[in-house]
């Protein structure tokens, strides 16, 4: 393809989040910490907002829209796709009686070595990384000769979430999920422009590397190694797949045909084509993998000039609405129309949501769902209510932003699975309201209150419940479109920006990282509470939340913090009460997971802002070493540490090591980082295990 004349600079921003590069900042999210905060109501309603409502959508559905190649001629088909699996496992129940979740490895020393690094007794490798082929057809990654075709077939870019779902019966084959979060383009090409000199064909190959890949593994009997798998013939596994900009999905829920959904190219308003930004996510009950859309704001041009009833709602999402092409921007819209907002503003609201993939079914369509809201979703993790419901746990990944949960309608039915890929489809959508028993005592500092704990209630706020609204001035399909506009009005708690919210399936206790927030207490904005003790909060803090009698479906819950990250010295940090000497120093918590005891919370961390490499960590939650926080692994240069995920058996700790090298200034030539292979960076999966075979965090 031709090159492009010149190196596009960075930008020299104000406000960085944490210890992120501004090429982070820039391509992980648009800048948005450079921004004012979307959150700017005082919970009160936009009365005006949706008062021309029909003119807008009628705006919105205007003009074609060009639409890409799609997924034909790299699709894997097979056995699978003809005859899927009828019941597919989902991850299992936390077993103590097998695992005893004692943690006794020595921990990593903070460190900034471009490597990932393990505890002694520890060995890890990479499973596979940025470019790796896993589609009949696609060629072996040449970064010199790259196209969007092969990268429909090869491993996606900045691989985020991941989750690994048993195959088969043993314990050695199983079918890996990742997300592709965002592309780096300066990482990407030995030159890229950017914005309208950019080559259509390395948009066209961004675009491509984003979204999902499901790919089949196999662990080696002997050495307990994790891998990629061929069958004799050399051909690919039939459940490998990509799913990416041009992947058609399929809208589920009471949003489903609604004005604010219809485009030109979709007059239903039923078939959104793409996904993006895709962030953290979860495993469901029923074998399939929960996706969330985060920051999806970025991707669109042309805000300046959206109907003007259309900006109250794109600027509380964080879309630029002072300019028409900012040149920062991607620049999608020079080969898909549709991210121009000035001529399709409804395409917005096609992106933001929970998608749901069958990956036992490579052919089956993947769907978002409405009923589960559309904000800055991290993820969405689900857990079987005593009742038998299912209730999903989600953050909005935004300062001074929102916890939700969504309760289904009907119960999960073991073996009936046709059942249950509907469960998502029907429920009622709440937003979360705290209170605080020790609020006179909060002064932004981060000190204890009197009563050793921060802690307090809370109640869980209806907004929708299918086609019914419990939001004033709105309909059930605008609460779950502009689901931010409808828990601002609700009064709902503002957060330090709610990332991965888990539950614990032994406990039934939920677990939410609260990564960071560095505009609290300043002029203006809000100042410190219970829940978010520290203003302008570089370190972030951990949520743990008990519903009412121990029932996930019920409205009202206890909260508190078990650990505030940060420096051990700093008197500001709290580790459940543990002697913090013997702690090690956490920073920015991103994401979260339990291994299969359920007894300890593993805690990858996004942005350390205390001089290392990002990692990922382990404590106890029980016990006499409750709190007794130790760094498990670092990783290289410029990385972020995503996942984590932790086998069902026990054995292997699998995380995924997302943009090594983004550090300002770095290019494919020039790296700041030569991970993993000594040539320049690439996105990797990396699993770790002890050779001994014994349960990981001994």
């Amino acid at each position: 393809m031709t090159r492009p004349r010149r190196q596009l600079p960075l930008l020299n921003s104000g406000t960085r989040h944490a210890n992120r590069s501004n090429m982070t900042c820039r391509f992980r999210c648009g800048n948005a910490c450079d921004h004012p905060a979307p959150n700017r109501s005082l919970n009160t309603y936009f009365g005006d907002l949706f008062a021309s409502r029909r003119n807008v959508l009628r705006a919105g559905s205007v003009g074609a829209i060009a639409i890409g190649a799609g997924t034909a001629g790299l699709l894997a088909t097979g056995n699978a796709a003809a005859d899927p699996v009828s019941e597919p496992a989902g991850p299992a129940a936390p077993d103590p009686r097998h695992h005893s979740g004692k943690l006794t490895f020595e921990p990593v020393p903070p460190n900034t070595d471009d490597k990932v690094t393990v505890p002694s007794g520890y060995e890890h490798s990479v499973i596979i990384e940025w470019g790796t082929p896993i589609i009949e057809g696609a060629p072996e990654f040449d970064i010199d000769n790259q196209t969007a075709k092969a990268q429909r077939g090869q491993f996606g870019y900045n691989n985020d979430y991941l989750g690994v779902l048993p195959l088969g019966r043993g314990d050695h084959k199983a079918l890996m999920v990742v997300n592709h979060e965002y592309t780096d383009e300066i990482l990407m090409f030995r030159e890229y422009p950017g914005g309208s000199e950019a080559d259509p064909e390395q948009i066209k190959i961004a675009m491509a590397a984003h979204g999902l890949s499901v790919v089949e593994i196999r662990r080696d009997r002997e050495t307990g190694q994790w891998r990629t798998i061929m069958d004799a013939k050399g051909r690919f596994s039939e459940y490998n797949r990509r799913i990416h900009l041009d992947t058609k999905f399929k809208f589920t829920g009471p949003a489903t045909g609604d004005d604010l959904v219809k485009t030109k190219a979709d007059p239903r308003g039923t078939t959104p084509i793409g996904t993006q930004n895709n962030c953290s996510g979860g495993l469901t009950p029923w074998g399939t993998v929960l996706s969330g859309e985060e920051n999806f704001n970025q991707y669109f041009v042309g805000g300046d000039a959206a109907p003007d009833e259309a900006k109250p709602a794109l600027k509380r999402y964080g879309f630029n609405l002072d300019v028409h092409h900012d040149e920062e921007n991607r620049r999608f819209d020079r080969v898909q129309e549709r991210f121009d907002l000035s001529k399709h503003p409804n395409e917005a609201n096609r992106f933001g949501w929970i998608i749901e993939i069958d990956p036992h079914n490579p052919n089956s369509k993947p769907r978002k769902h409405t009923m589960l809201g559309r904000f800055k979703h991290e993820g969405a993790n689900p857990i079987i209510a005593k009742n038998g419901k299912v209730v999903v746990y989600m953050g909005d990944d935004e300062r001074f932003d929102y916890l939700y949960k969504f309760v289904s309608d009907e119960k999960y039915r073991k073996h009936d699975r046709e059942h249950n890929l509907r469960l998502l489809e029907r429920g009622t959508l709440y937003v979360a309201k705290l209170s605080f028993t020790s609020e006179d005592e909060i002064d932004g500092s981060g000190k204890l209150p009197s009563d050793g704990a921060f802690d307090g209630a809370g109640k869980w706020i209806k907004l929708a419940h299918n086609d019914e609204s419990f939001v004033d001035g709105f309909t059930a399909a605008e609460v779950l479109v502009n689901t931010r506009l409808a828990a601002d009005k609700v009064g709902a708690t503002k957060m330090d920006r709610p990332e991965d919210v888990e539950p614990n399936r032994l406990t039934g206790k939920i677990y939410a990282a609260l990564t960071n927030n560095s505009d609290r207490g300043k002029d203006g904005k809000p100042g410190a509470d219970e829940a978010n003790p520290r203003n302008k909060n570089k370190h972030g803090q951990i949520i743990e939340i008990t519903e009412n009698r121990g029932d996930n479906t019920s409205k009202e819950f206890n909260w508190t913090l078990p650990i505030v990250c940060g420096d051990p010295n700093d008197e500001s940090t709290f580790f459940s009460g543990f002697d913090k000497s013997k702690v090690s120093p956490i920073s920015c918590p991103d994401n979260v997971a339990f291994d299969s005891s359920g007894k300890n919370l593993w805690i990858s961390t996004d942005g350390n802002a205390l001089g290392s490499h990002d990692g990922l960590f382990a404590v106890p939650l029980t016990g006499e070493h409750k709190g007794w926080l130790r760094q498990f692994l670092s990783v290289p240069v410029g990385a972020e540490t995503c996942g984590p995920f932790i086998s069902e058996d026990n054995k292997t700790v699998f995380v995924s090591v997302q943009h090594p090298g983004e550090v300002d200034g770095a290019t494919v030539d020039k790296p700041a980082s030569v991970w993993p292979n000594g040539d320049y960076a690439k996105p990797a999966v990396v699993c770790a295990w002890r050779p001994d075979g014994k349960d990981v965090g001994r």
